[in-house]
Order: structure tokens, then sequence, then C-alpha cells
């Protein structure tokens, strides 16, 4: 059976708010939950006015709150603005909360712009520049595991608890597969940002991969997807996509495009080709058509789990959406 699972990154439509933003991530979260999707991602992302949630590990805590079965993670932490100790225990703290239903995904990109990740990180932000030995002292951190010339060695990291986050690294080029399995992580490749060479970089991942945390290499695919009853309707929700794909080529900080904004722009010939190049990102259609493509690129990355983004024009679309594909993939209900 094909593993799914869900990314949120907590989208803020036009005409909505970031209060009805949050509301929907929890009732998203419920639904999945209920439905068999097998965790629950939060991204982080500053400065955007689509996108409203720049510390996942609050909402995290909210999430496990009302939910029983998922598992919960991040997707992820923006590591280069934090002291990897103080990810460790708030990562340690949620696994207290939630025994055995933690991930700890950790990127290197800012989740927005320059300027922003600047005021995020007090002037500091190095750009990824110390990426790797953060993501190793983590590793270490997480796992007890510091070398004894380590300024955290010997550290009490609190709460002590009997069982420890589950570690990812996420990407979008081969530098985040060849950083997972030289560590022995498991790797999450984001096929919704790169949609061209990501089996290559999944291969070189399993070829790669040491066994020291993880006795295997472990890959999950995270691939943009809605789902709808009908072509006509899929038709529709991807045009408020493409509304989304055109501002975003152009650097513009606007909330998500509602349906009725999508359906009403005209585009020129610039950006119906700038179209064309970002479709091969998302996969959109009925559920026939989408469990395809998705089998499809399961099959061609070797991916052990498909971890799901939906961001739709309408709240409603979003649900449905995950309500198809859970249908399609015959994942188990909560009973």
């Amino acid at each position: 059976m094909t593993l799914l699972s869900v990314l949120d990154q907590t989208p803020v439509i036009d005409g909505h708010t970031a209060a009805n933003a949050l509301a929907a991530t929890l009732e998203l979260a419920q639904l999945a939950d209920e439905l068999g999707y097998t965790r629950y991602w939060c991204a982080e992302h500053h400065g955007l006015r689509a996108v409203c949630n720049p510390c996942p590990e609050v909402l995290l805590a909210r999430i496990g709150s009302i939910t029983q079965r998922i598992r919960l993670g991040s997707g992820g932490i923006m590591l280069p603005y934090y002291s990897p100790f103080k990810i460790a225990e708030q990562f340690m703290m949620l696994e207290a909360l939630f025994p055995n239903r933690i991930d700890l995904g950790v990127g290197r990109a800012p989740g927005g712009d320059l300027r922003t990740a600047q005021a995020v990180a007090a002037g500091a932000y190095n750009r990824g520049d110390i990426f790797t030995q953060q993501v190793t002292d983590l590793t270490d951190i997480i796992h007890q595991t510091l070398p004894t010339d380590h300024l955290a060695h010997g550290v009490l990291l609190q709460p002590q608890t009997g069982t420890r986050p589950q570690l990812w690294m996420l990407g979008s080029s081969d530098f985040g597969g060849a950083l997972a399995a030289q560590l022995g992580m498991r790797f999450a490749f984001a096929h919704f940002i790169n949609a061209h060479f990501g089996e290559r970089v999944a291969q070189m991942y399993r070829e790669q991969f040491r066994a020291t945390h993880e006795p295997r290499p472990y890959l999950a695919a995270a691939v943009f997807v809605i789902c709808a009853d009908t072509m006509q309707e899929a038709a529709a929700l991807e045009k408020a996509v493409d509304l989304r794909r055109v501002q975003m080529a152009y650097g513009l900080n606007e909330p998500i495009p509602s349906l009725e904004q999508g359906e009403a722009q005209e585009y020129g010939e610039r950006e119906q080709l700038l179209i064309a190049r970002e479709r091969p990102r998302s996969i959109i259609g009925t559920p026939e058509a989408v469990t395809e493509r998705l089998h499809m690129l399961q099959t061609q990355f070797q991916a052990d789990e498909l971890i799901v983004l939906t961001v739709a024009g309408s709240y409603r679309a979003r649900l449905r959406s995950y309500e198809l594909l859970a249908e399609a993939f015959q994942l188990e209900r909560a009973s």
C-alpha cells in the first residue's frame, strides 16, 4: 500500500484572513488523521502574504492536541536561522507531549526573501554557509553522539524521554540528497519545487547512503497535487494555480489567488510560456488521472512515501482533494 502524507503551508486565500487559514489547517489536520494519512507536516515561511506559519513547532503542538494517530512534523525548520540545540529542545518537548509521533525535518532555504531572512535572524542569517555543520550537530544532539570537544557535550537535553523525533532532510537538489546520505537520514525531495531531475537525486541518495542513524535509506517525494471530482472543476482550480505561479515569477507578494481571480485572469504570450514551464511541478485532475501520475512518479523515484502539498483557491476544494486521494489510494480510516 502506498503511504500518503500531508505537507501544509497554511495558505491565505485572497479575501480570507490568517485566522481563517489557521482554522483551515486545524480542520485539514483532523481530516487527515481520520482518513489515514501517515504524517502531517507544517512548513516554515516568513514575510509572505500567501502563507502564514513562521513557527511550525507552535502550530504542531496545537495540532497534536486535536489529533490521535497521525505523525506530526516540520516540513521543515529552516535551520540556518537557529541554534541546533534549541531546535532539539523544541522537538524533544513535542516528542514528550506526543510520543512516537514527531518528525523533525530541516532545510536550508530562507523561507522568504533575503531581506526578511536578515530580519528574522537579527542580521546574522548565514545563507546556509554552516548548514552542514548545523545538521551534523543536530543529529548528534538528538542521538547523544556529540564529540567530547563540542561545546554542547554533556549538556542535559530536556525534556528527557525514552523516544526521539524522527529526523529528515528536506531538499530540492543533489546537495540535500548527498547530505542526507552522508548522515544516514531520511530524505524528502521537493518535486513541487524541482520537477526535472529528482529521480537522479533519489538514485544518488540511495547509492551513497551510509547506515548510521537510520539502518537503510528512506525516501519521500513531496508533490503538488489537486484532485477534483470532475475535469471541469480541476481546470478551474488549475487556473488559480497558474495565476499564483505568474505572481511568484514576477516577485509579487500577494495572497493565494481565489478561484474567481484565476477564472478572470488573462495572459500575454510571456505569461503563457511561463505557465507552460511551471505546470510540470503540479499534478491536477480527477482521481483516476492523478492516481496514475502519482504511481508513475513513485516508481520513477522508487519512493517509500508520497507527501502531498495542496494549495487551492478554495479551502473546501483543498479538503475535498485530500478526501478523493484517500479514497483512490484506499487509505485505512480511523475506526
